[in-house]
């Protein structure tokens, strides 16, 4: 721990959460958010601010419906690899960026455990979901430390917990697409002056599919996830005092953006809307139709997923466990990567790491890889 940061919670034996000094106060950068984003033509906000206790549980719905197949696909993946993961790194330290409840990592962990003591050390906004997390992983597997980090990936991500050379850092649920290019490119650079040779990069990333498929996990028939955008309103009208505003006068759309390789998540004024913000001295006007950008998610190729090792300035390129679980055309989609992989001089022995899943009868495609 640093002069920088403060010691929420701590059992000394086992789990510790700590809360890493930001530049701003969560209610500065909210306000410094809205500023800037509903200035913006058309305006636009950070999805963080979907994630207030409701925002969270209703997330935590959304990847138990049918039609949202990220967290299945992901989850399968883990399953799968999770023991080629543990033996290619060799880590004794998983950092996991995002943590959330860390359901999914738990796949992971119990296999890390099965060879030996590890230090988990998720990292989240959000110190309730921390501590919740850390307690329960603590309690169900007794090898296993806890030393949790509360921040915000808009500040530096150093100084990353445990041995330098021993860390896998793990970026599930297709998080990375959230990030658009300059946002992506932001996070690299932040990400590669934290690492150490040695350490790996775990990343899960959605592939493109059919644009129907898409819009369909982003816009569920029960309704959920257009509660979940919603609320967004609701955490503005709560947390900035806002006036005029409400939830109910906002639609939710999702659309494929093709150009742009994303699905986008907006809100559309279902009536002209006049807000004010006292706290922030700002009033904001949305006629009726008008929309605000409030999520993306950016769905990868092969040969963009190859980028990620550029992005880091990671010169041998991909190392290690590289899944593809696809539907019919899972071969030549294998093929396409073992070329890309070639094209990084790797050696023999790294290619005969590539692994590929079966095939799935709904033809989702999902991809995690180490680096």
């Amino acid at each position: 721990m640093t002069a920088t940061d403060t010691a929420l919670v701590l059992d000394e034996t086992r789990w510790s959460i700590v809360e890493r000094r930001a530049s701003m106060t969560a209610a500065e950068r909210l306000a410094a958010d809205v500023r800037y984003g509903l200035a913006q033509q058309p305006p636009t906000l950070p999805a963080r601010w979907f994630y207030d206790e409701k925002g969270s549980v209703l997330f935590d719905e959304i990847t138990r419906l049918p039609e949202y197949y990220p967290t299945r696909r992901e989850t399968e993946i883990l399953k799968a690899r999770a023991a080629d993961i543990v033996a290619t790194t060799g880590a004794t330290t998983l950092i996991e960026l995002g943590s959330g409840t860390s359901e999914k990592t738990r796949i992971l962990l119990r296999a890390f455990t099965a060879r030996g003591p590890l230090l988990f050390a998720p990292m989240d906004v959000s110190v309730e979901v921390l501590a919740d997390a850390a307690g329960t992983v603590a309690a169900t597997y007794p090898g296993i430390t806890v030393q949790a980090t509360v921040a915000d990936f808009d500040e530096s991500l150093a100084p990353l917990a445990g041995d330098p050379g021993a860390r896998l850092i793990a970026f599930l649920g297709g998080t990375i697409g959230n990030l658009d290019p300059e946002g992506r490119d932001e996070f690299f650079t932040k990400l590669r002056d934290a690492m150490a040779p040695g350490d790996h990069l775990l990343i899960g990333a959605d592939l493109r599919k059919d644009p129907a498929r898409l819009v369909a996990a982003y816009d569920d028939s029960a309704g959920v996830t257009a509660a979940f955008n919603r609320n967004l309103i609701e955490v503005l009208r709560r947390e900035l005092q806002a006036e005029g505003l409400d939830p109910a006068d906002f639609v939710h759309v999702a659309r494929w953006n093709a150009e742009a390789s994303r699905i986008e998540m907006w809100l559309r004024a279902a009536t002209d809307v006049h807000a004010r913000f006292p706290t922030l001295d700002l009033e904001w006007e949305l006629a009726a139709g008008e929309e605000m950008l409030t999520e993306i998610s950016t769905k990868f190729d092969l040969p963009g997923l190859h980028q990620v090792p550029v992005e880091l300035g990671v010169e041998d390129g991909l190392v290690g466990v590289v899944e593809v679980a696809q539907g019919p055309l899972a071969g030549e989609a294998a093929g396409e990567l073992r070329q890309l992989l070639r094209q990084l001089n790797m050696s023999r022995q790294q290619l005969a790491q590539l692994h590929k899943c079966p095939n799935h009868k709904d033809a989702d495609l999902h991809s995690s890889l180490t680096i």
